[in-house]
């Protein structure tokens, strides 16, 4: 159990990192501060500052088009010599982002972005942390694995077949369609709050014609 805990506030993330530890989570998922836009001097120091006075393994969060900040390759870099900090879910929609990590620490990376699961695994990140796997968990879960077993002729079927659901979800802004799907699929009451709402129409039917395909609905 990874538990989110990212702030803009330093000292807020802080608390809901102690939080985790104290409910016996896993790991905790810390995302770049939102809105504030700090420097990469103050990304650094606000990982060192989370990292150095909780004892739970961190996994940092890039997620610029969120954050409105995206954290440099050589930063992720410095904080990989932390010892709790042992992955980066890596979520910029870029590969050359991630392959410039990869180039520059051991730190692994775990997609963040459905779309690019099969070409990061491919490049050497080590697995996914997705949103479409709410909707098809099997294909997902075949897809990563085949790849991360070296066998890419599968993994490059699967991804071909999971790459429609995989812009699908992302159609509006998540969480709307995932939510939508899986009520849907009879899973859930796709409740939304606000400032979230419903799809529009036309998007909802191409939701659908996917799922369709998919034979998930």
């Amino acid at each position: 159990m990874i538990a989110g805990c990212g702030s803009n506030n330093t000292a807020e993330a802080f608390g809901l990192v102690q939080h985790a530890k104290r409910t016996g989570a896993d790991a905790a998922l810390i995302v770049t501060p939102y809105y504030n836009k700090p420097t990469q001097e103050g990304l650094y120091r606000h990982y060192e500052y989370l990292a150095g006075r909780v004892d739970i393994p961190i996994v940092l969060y890039n997620v610029p088009g969120r954050t409105g900040v995206s954290i440099a390759p050589e930063t992720v870099a410095r904080l990989s010599k932390i010892d709790n900090i042992v992955a980066i879910k890596e979520a910029s929609g870029s590969m050359d982002q991630a392959d410039q990590i990869m180039q520059l620490c051991d730190l692994p990376v775990i997609s963040g972005e459905d779309s690019l699961t099969f070409p990061l695994i491919a490049a050497g990140a080590v697995g996914v942390i997705s949103v479409s796997a709410n909707v098809a968990p099997k294909l997902v879960h075949d897809m990563v694995w085949a790849a991360l077993d070296g066998n890419m002729a599968k993994a490059r079927e699967l991804h071909k077949k999971h790459y429609p659901l995989s812009k699908a979800v992302f159609i509006e802004t998540n969480p709307i369609p995932a939510k939508t799907a899986l009520g849907m699929m009879g899973m859930i009451k796709p409740e939304l709050r606000l400032p979230l709402c419903e799809m529009k129409p036309e998007n909802v039917k191409k939701l659908r014609a996917v799922l369709k395909t998919l034979k998930i609905v």
